[in-house]
């Protein structure tokens, strides 16, 4: 490894590390750039996976002030979200690489449309709930949310790029709670796949340990601009930012 691509690995996990921690989608930076390198693209994958960790806790420890009082629903999204990564980090060593090209752009455009549209769904579900007498949604999104995180923990553990953006839809509709404090929640669980999935690729899989540490320093740093900037930014600021990486990372999924 060169130099430059060293520099270029670095700089790639620091952006990666502040948008991950904004909204997700960070690993649409770092992995052509792991690629670009020369690395086979599932070293690639789990050399990221590893990488990103750092992060990810950076990421969370940013917005620890919006997790206070959400300990029990960490508790219950965080098992789904391990049993998930951990499956999805199985098939990776299973399936071809090429197996989730066709499905990721179609779930990342979908979860794009529900963020665009979850404040209006949110209110139809609470006037609903009012009519029938059924009071406020679960607080912690009860058995539905379970089950699609489980889902998107899969995707999650198996690729990780635009995990995020799928959470943040998921929750926001199924939650009442603020943005900044549902995407508190989604860095917590993004790193409970990261680490779950990296800990199962550490027994099976070859990692480049230099790309893994210029990863890890990258993204611990720019976990913490990632806090700084997105716990500012107003919820229509911060759902329109979601919007324009998620778009980014279709048409980059698409036309790679």
């Amino acid at each position: 490894m060169s130099i430059w691509e060293a520099v270029a690995i670095f700089v790639a996990g620091t952006a990666a590390g502040t948008i991950n921690t904004i909204v997700g989608s960070g690993t649409l930076i770092t992995f052509p750039v792991l690629l670009a390198t020369g690395l086979p693209p599932v070293t690639a994958t789990v050399s990221n996976a590893l990488g990103l960790i750092p992060g990810s806790i950076s990421g969370a420890i940013g917005y620890r002030a919006e997790l206070a009082g959400q300990r029990s629903r960490i508790l219950r999204l965080g098992l789904a979200a391990l049993a998930g990564g951990l499956a999805g980090a199985m098939l990776l060593t299973l399936l071809p690489p090429t197996a989730f090209e066709t499905v990721v752009p179609v779930l990342v455009t979908l979860a794009l449309v529900l963020v665009v549209l979850q404040p209006r769904i949110s209110a139809a579900v609470q006037r609903r709930r009012e009519r029938r007498g059924t009071g406020a949604p679960h607080s912690d999104g009860g058995p539905l949310l379970l089950t699609a995180l489980l889902a998107a923990s899969v995707y999650g553990g198996y690729f990780t790029a635009a995990q995020g953006i799928i959470y943040l839809s998921l929750m926001g509709i199924l939650i009442d709670d603020s943005l900044q404090r549902i995407n508190a929640t989604k860095n917590v669980l993004a790193a409970i796949v990261n680490s779950v999935a990296a800990l199962f690729f550490l027994f099976v899989a070859h990692f480049d340990w230099t790309a893994v540490l210029l990863i890890a320093v990258g993204s611990a740093i720019g976990g913490q601009v990632g806090a700084r900037i997105g716990r500012r930014l107003p919820p229509v600021a911060l759902r329109t930012f979601i919007v324009i990486v998620g778009t980014a990372a279709v048409v980059q999924l698409v036309l790679r």
